[in-house]
């Protein structure tokens, strides 16, 4: 920490909150809160660290609910496969019955390919 009580150089030298990654940011605010826990604070230096905490704090919140959003449309497909799979249906990486398809296997290596499995959506 430097001698005006900043975890950084400034506010000026700081990376805006949505530049730095989940663990950054939140191991700032840690330190915003211990520099409020043991220092004795001049107003302006308050305020700067204030602001920049709820900077902080808007854009992890926005990146959690971006992130429960993608959780909550991704959920549901996982689900239809799951229930495929219990059915005995054959998903993508199933041919059916044995030697259904075997010709032609290597033909969609590749595209949408996760370690050699096509996704199912």
């Amino acid at each position: 920490m430097s001698t005006d009580g900043r975890d950084h150089a400034g506010t000026d030298a700081e990376p805006p909150a949505g530049e730095l990654s989940y663990t950054a940011a939140s191991r700032e605010l840690d330190g915003i809160v211990e520099f409020f826990e043991k220092s004795e604070v001049d107003v302006d230096q308050l305020v700067a660290r204030l602001e920049r905490a709820t900077a902080i704090v808007d854009e992890l919140d926005r990146r959690i609910r971006r992130t429960r959003a993608q959780v909550e449309e991704l959920v549901p497909k996982l689900e239809a496969v799951g229930r495929a799979a219990d059915e005995g249906r054959p998903g993508p990486e199933d041919p059916g019955p044995a030697g259904a398809g075997d010709e032609d296997e290597d033909e969609d290596e590749g595209e949408g390919d996760v370690e050699g499995e096509q996704l199912p959506f």
